[in-house]
């Protein structure tokens, strides 16, 4: 074997060795942390001190108004689907209902747990007591009149399909407004369980209105 050969040969173990040290001794990367914006908005990149600091941080009152406002929106739309079962007359709209009443009946549960998990009421004035056992509240963006709810519970067939179709589009309008509201507030909407939970009532909502859209049209 060739000198310049052998020299090789010998010191490859080394270079080797020495690049395999290179590597390891390096700090590994860390990516980058980023704190979710707004729907629509970019996110942005914060330190891991500051994403700590939000991680331990108390529930921002906006939030927790939101969760407990959307617990009672969410309560009328699934009163809504309780007469639609008996007074509407489209099947198609019966099971579209259904399917509202499912996902909203799920998310009153999850918006309870998020309360009761961060030591909050789910819902303010309890020593104010409806005849339900509901804490008395104002109505939110798009909830119904009573006298809306009266006119709905008074209706049958396909006068009912079509008020129900009007009320619920005003209803989820006005659950899109409460997220606008939310999102719209500073530091609000930074927790990441309830900014993943308000976006998807966003796209939902948004979709169930363009569905019911299309059905009204049809009547």
């Amino acid at each position: 074997m060739a000198l310049w050969m052998r020299s090789i040969s010998t010191a490859l173990p080394f270079v080797l060795a020495a690049t395999a040290w290179s590597q390891q001794s390096k700090p590994a990367g860390k990516a980058p942390i980023v704190q979710p914006g707004a729907p629509g908005k970019r996110g942005k990149t914060i330190s891991p001190a500051a994403a700590a600091g939000t991680a331990k941080r108390t529930p921002f009152e906006a939030d927790v108004v939101f969760m407990q406002g959307m617990i009672h929106h969410h309560a009328q739309a699934v009163e809504m689907v309780d007469l639609l079962r008996t007074r509407g007359e489209s099947t198609a709209l019966r099971a579209f209902g259904e399917r509202i009443t499912i996902s909203q009946a799920d998310e009153i549960q999850y918006m309870k747990d998020w309360l009761t998990e961060r030591g909050k009421p789910v819902a303010p004035g309890h020593e104010h007591m409806n005849h339900a056992g509901m804490a008395a509240m104002p109505l939110m963006p798009g909830m119904l009149t009573p006298e809306q709810m009266a006119a709905l519970a008074k209706a049958k067939g396909a006068e009912f399909d079509r008020l129900f179709l009007t009320g619920m589009i005003q209803h989820h309008t006005g659950a899109l407004v409460m997220v606008e509201d939310l999102f719209g507030t500073p530091g609000a909407g930074q927790d990441a369980a309830l900014y993943d939970f308000a976006t998807d009532i966003d796209n939902t909502q948004r979709a169930e209105i363009n569905i019911m859209r299309g059905m009204l049209k049809e009547k």
